[in-house]
């Protein structure tokens, strides 16, 4: 028997061009049958209805995170936090207690620090972690994900001497004058340690469990995942049990091509549930690692362009490779030089006409020269982004860039260039609630500063903003049929909330509160 609900006495934004307001929502088995007047709502359902009185909410459409690390999230919520630290001294700290917590052996994890922020902006170093954890492996990442500070214990279970050769794509920093490592690794040189990390706790699929709570009390409905192959197990056996709480699609670790491929898997498969993604591969590093790949020198750094992770021939190959079996991908890229990169494989697979009609997409496309800009619209390509990474890195990007950050965050000319946007988190590296995230793409401000904004002229309409997390997210994994908006035929995910982000004074969004959230037509979290 069908499960028919009446949804009213809201305030009702619906994001349907043709019918931006609605007094009601009629759905049915999980899906919106009519989105208008409560009277015409009734008279759909009919009798049976159930009916929902929404008490005045605002009511808008679920959120999609279209670029997070949920799993990593997951897994880390118990880790060692130093998100907060203003100096070396105090990192070192912190470490110091959690090793009072451990038996000898036993890793400690965690990270999130930025020594840009630093007070003295000393590089992390192994000296100062081995003086507090001395038989404890540390491994520490930084914010952006993209460099592990690490002391001898950890170095030595990975196998990392003054005799190891940089990866490719990767290096290990060396203390002045020497090959000995100095415990700071950056990109592919971060893999030898991760090999041998060991956590300990519960499994995989426990952790998730206990975080979907957290991502539905902040108005997120669905994700797209960036995890590896174990996220994809997990999210599979999740879903078979009936257990998945939020909506996922699920991107392919690089590294795990060829399996996917024998596996016959191709973008767009699966359910309204969990489907899968595109292919996620890394050009370059990340701007406060310096090591995203620029066309040209950091400030003060001459000899420093930053990191290829993957060099442009074997990422053309790849992305080939990909689209020629129905697997879009999504490249991560930072540095102008890198999103030139990314465009440019791009472009051969549409002359080529490989892939013709898959939705590829550039994760973050912070740095951008002006000639690069306007490709994304006409290659169809998908700019995923992340507006908290602007308010979190512009001072960082003025002082190491200087005058070519005119099109950095470059939110505005994407989107008058015809390009879409895909909004995220990429969560744990920012904070995931959305609300920050819309603050920062209407105002580009951090505690009120700078006073009109960081580079102002890229600003978004906070309508705009939010379709960033709507629209255009259902756009990027192809699901605009079905999500995005409230309207007839599209799933019923949706938030009531205490204000309208949409319409409240721009400071304000900061301060919105989720007071339920809906998926599938169901109740999924209440205030």
């Amino acid at each position: 028997m069908a499960q028919s609900t009446l949804f009213h006495n809201g305030r009702i934004v619906t994001l349907d061009p043709g019918n931006p307001r609605a007094e009601a929502l009629a759905v049915v088995d999980g899906r919106i049958l009519f989105a208008g007047d409560r009277a015409r709502c009734s008279s759909v359902l009919g009798p049976v209805a159930q009916e929902v009185d929404l008490e005045g909410a605002w009511v808008l459409p679920g959120i999609t995170d279209s670029h997070i690390h949920f799993t990593n999230y997951a897994l880390g919520l118990d880790d060692l936090a130093l998100d907060s630290t203003t100096s070396l001294e105090e990192a070192v700290s912190l470490v110091r207690e959690r090793v009072a917590t451990l038996s000898p052996g036993a890793w400690v994890l965690g990270g999130n620090w930025d020594y840009n922020r630093w007070r003295d902006q000393t590089p992390p170093g192994k000296a100062a972690l081995d003086a507090v954890a001395p038989e404890n492996p540390v491994a520490l990442h930084s914010r952006d994900g993209h460099s592990l500070w690490v002391n001898s214990r950890a170095l030595e279970l990975a196998g990392i001497t003054a005799d190891t050769t940089d990866p490719d794509g990767g290096q290990i920093v060396r203390l002045p004058g020497s090959t000995e490592p100095s415990g700071w690794l950056l990109e592919r040189a971060r893999e030898a340690v991760h090999a041998v990390e060991e956590r300990g706790g519960g499994s995989l699929m426990d952790a998730v469990k206990q975080a979907f709570p957290r991502a539905l009390a902040a108005g997120i409905t669905g994700i797209h995942d960036f995890d590896g192959w174990e996220a994809i197990e997990a999210y599979r056996a999740l879903h078979a049990a009936g257990e998945l709480q939020l909506r996922v699609y699920k991107t392919i670790p690089v590294t795990h091509l060829d399996r996917a491929l024998e596996e016959g898997i191709r973008t767009g498969q699966g359910d309204e549930w969990f489907r899968m993604g595109p292919l996620k591969i890394f050009t370059d590093g990340a701007l406060g690692s310096h090591s995203a790949a620029m066309l040209e020198p950091y400030a003060g750094e001459p000899e420093n362009r930053g990191i290829e992770v993957t060099p442009p021939e074997e990422l053309q190959d790849l992305v080939l490779r990909a689209s020629r079996s129905g697997i879009a991908c999504a490249l991560h890229a930072i540095g102008d030089r890198a999103n030139r990169n990314a465009l440019d494989a791009f472009q051969r697979a549409h002359d080529e006409s490989i892939g013709d009609g898959l939705r590829h997409r550039i994760e973050h496309a912070q740095h951008l020269d002006a000639a690069d800009l306007p490709r994304l619209a006409e290659l169809g390509v998908i700019a995923s982004v992340q507006p908290i990474h602007q308010t979190s890195d512009m001072f960082v990007a003025d002082a190491l860039l200087g005058e070519r950050v005119t099109y950095s965050y470059a939110w505005r000319s994407l989107l008058e260039s015809g390009a879409r946007l895909a909004f995220g988190s990429d969560c744990p590296v920012e904070p995931f609630d959305p609300f920050l995230g819309l603050h920062a793409a209407v105002t580009r401000q951090r505690d009120g500063q700078p006073a009109n904004g960081w580079q102002p002229q890229e600003r978004l309409g906070a309508e705009e903003a939010y379709r960033g997390y709507t629209e255009g997210a259902a756009w990027a994994s192809g699901d605009e049929g079905q999500q995005g908006r409230l309207a007839a035929g599209m799933l019923a995910d949706f938030v009531l909330l205490s204000d309208s982000p949409i319409e409240c004074p721009p400071d304000k969004i900061v301060d919105v509160q989720v007071l339920a959230t809906y998926v599938d037509g169901r109740e999924a979290y209440r205030a």
